[in-house]
C-alpha cells in the first residue's frame, strides 16, 4: 500500500512483544557458520530483506543453505576457509551488512567477484574498507573509482592476511568486516582502526566469534589481532531478539503509558543497543530485567536528554521522536556518520519533524528537538525502515499520523506493523 494511517491507543499498554531476531547477529552467523566445516543451524533467525540478500549471496557462491521460514531457522553447510564458487555475480539491495561483510569473506575466493547493491547502496561509501583490503594485498576496487559500490575483488592462493590500518569514521561494519574472516587467513590479523565510533558492534563481532570457537582475539586501544589457521565450529545457535526493533514498542511504553514485556532479551544481550532501554530510563520509564525479558513501564511525565548516541546511533530516530512529547529540550550529537547510512537519517529526521511542526534544529552531527504539539502529517520515510517504524509511535499518541511507503519495513521487521496493531 502506499500508506497506512496510524490509530491513537485508547488505553494504556498492558503487552508482550516477542520481535524478530536480531539482523546483526543473523547476519554475522550467516558467514561464521559458511566458515565452519559441516551443518549448522541457526535458531531464531530474522526472515528480512537484509538477510534474505546474504542468503542469497551464499546461495550464489556455492553454499547449501536452507530457509526455514515459518520456524526462523536456517540450516547452512559450511565449506571451511573455501569459497566454493570461483566467481560470482552478487547483488545485496540495500543490504549494508551483506555489502560489507561481503567484501571481507570474499578475500578467501579464488577467483572474480562482484558486489552490487540498489541505487542508495551506490552512494554509501565503502572506500575505507577497500583501502584496508588493497594494504593486506587483496587485489579490489569500486567499478565507478568513486569510493562506493560496485565491487570486483579478483582473489588468489597468495592472500593471506596481514597488518592493515582501517578509518571506520563513517561504519563500524569496516572493522567486522575485517574480522570475521580473519581466523581463516594463514597469517590472522593485525589490525588498527581509527576514527571508530561503534564500540559495541565490535564486541558483538568478538563475542560472536568466540562463541563460534575462535580463540586468541585480543584488543588493546585501537588495535585488535586474531590469530590466523583457526576455524569456525560448526554447531546449533539461537540469535537473540532485535534490540533495535524491540527499541520501538518500548519507546511506546514510555509514550503511551502502560507496560510492555520484551521477550527473549537479556542484560547480557551481544548487542549494544540494550543501551536504549537505560536511557529511557533516564527519561522516567522504570525498566525491570527479568531472566529472558525486559519490562518497560511509563507514565505520566518524561524529560528529554542531551547526549552523546555514537555507540547507539541506530537508536536516533526512537529518541527524536520521543523528544516533542518529553518536558524539556532534547540534544542528539555526535552522530555525523549516520547522514550515510540507509537515508541521511539527520536530514530526514529534521525535515519530518518539522513537517510535524515540531521545533527542530539540524545540526551537522545531530539534532537539537524542542518539546512541541504536534500538527498531523503524512510522513515520507525515504525507503528507511528506521524512519518508517520510529514515527509510526508518533501515531500512537497522536491522531492522523501516516506513514507512506510502509512496505519499508521489510527489510528488518517484515511484520511490523501487525505487532503494532496488535498493542491495540
Amino acid at each position: 500500500m502506499d500508506q497506512i494511517e496510524i490509530k491513537p491507543l485508547l488505553r494504556s499498554l498492558a503487552a508482550t512483544v516477542q520481535v524478530p531476531g536480531s539482523k546483526s547477529i543473523t547476519n554475522r552467523s550467516l558467514l561464521m557458520a559458511a566458515l565452519a566445516g559441516g551443518r549448522s543451524v541457526i535458531e531464531s533467525a530474522l526472515v528480512s530483506d537484509d538477510t534474505r540478500y546474504m542468503i542469497a549471496a551464499l546461495q550464489h557462491l556455492g553454499y547449501e543453505v536452507s530457509l526455514e521460514e515459518q520456524a526462523s531457522r536456517i540450516v547452512m553447510e559450511g565449506h571451511g576457509s573455501v569459497i566454493p564458487a570461483k566467481s560470482a555475480d552478487l547483488f545485496v539491495g540495500g543490504s549494508g551488512t551483506a555489502m560489507r561483510f561481503l567484501a571481507g569473506f570474499l578475500t578467501l575466493g579464488k577467483g572474480r567477484y562482484r558486489l552490487d547493491g540498489n541505487a542508495r547502496m551506490r552512494q554509501r561509501p565503502i572506500g575505507d574498507l577497500i583501502d584496508a583490503l588493497r594494504k593486506l594485498g587483496l587485489a579490489i576496487s569500486c567499478e565507478a573509482n568513486n569510493g562506493c559500490p560496485p565491487v570486483v575483488i579478483q582473489g588468489d592462493e597468495t592472500f593471506s592476511g596481514g597488518e592493515t590500518v582501517v578509518d571506520a569514521s563513517l561504519s563500524s561494519q569496516f572493522v567486522s568486516a575485517l574480522l570475521i574472516p580473519a581466523p581463516a587467513w594463514k597469517e590472522g590479523l593485525r589490525l588498527k582502526f581509527t576514527g571508530f565510533a561503534g564500540i559495541p558492534f565490535m564486541t558483538m563481532t568478538i563475542r560472536l566469534m568466540e562463541r563460534a570457537g575462535i580463540e586468541g582475539i585480543a584488543v588493546e586501544h585501537n588495535f585488535i589481532s586474531v590469530p590466523g589457521g583457526q576455524s569456525y565450529q560448526s554447531g546449533c545457535f539461537a540469535v537473540e531478539a532485535d534490540a533495535s526493533s524491540a527499541s520501538y514498542f518500548a519507546a511506546a511504553a514510555l509514550l503511551c503509558g502502560g507496560k510492555i514485556e520484551l521477550r527473549n532479551l537479556s542484560r547480557d544481550s551481544v548487542q549494544g543497543d540494550v543501551e536504549f532501554l537505560s536511557l529511557l530510563k533516564r527519561m522516567g520509564a522504570r525498566v525491570n530485567w527479568r531472566r529472558h525479558s525486559v519490562v518497560v513501564e511509563g507514565g505520566g511525565e518524561f524529560k528529554g536528554l542531551d547526549i552523546d548516541m555514537h555507540k547507539i546511533p541506530d537508536m536516533v530516530p526512537t529518541l527524536a521522536v520521543l523528544a516533542p512529547f518529553a518536558n524539556s529540550p532534547t540534544r542528539i550529537r555526535n552522530v555525523k556518520f549516520i547522514r550515510h547510512h540507509e537515508s541521511d537519517r539527520i536530514h530526514a529526521l529534521a525535515v519530518e519533524l518539522a513537517r510535524l511542526r515540531v521545533k527542530v534544529v539540524e545540526h551537522e552531527d545531530g539534532l537539537e528537538i524542542e518539546p512541541t504539539r504536534l500538527t498531523p502529517a503524512a510522513i515520507e520515510t525515504y525507503d528507511d525502515h528506521r524512519i518508517a517504524m520510529s514515527f509510526a509511535i508518533m501515531g500512537l499518541k497522536v491522531p492522523g499520523i501516516r506513514i507512506k511507503d510502509p512496505g519499508c519495513v521489510s527489510k528488518t521487521y517484515p511484520h511490523f506493523f501487525v505487532d503494532l496493531a496488535a498493542l491495540g
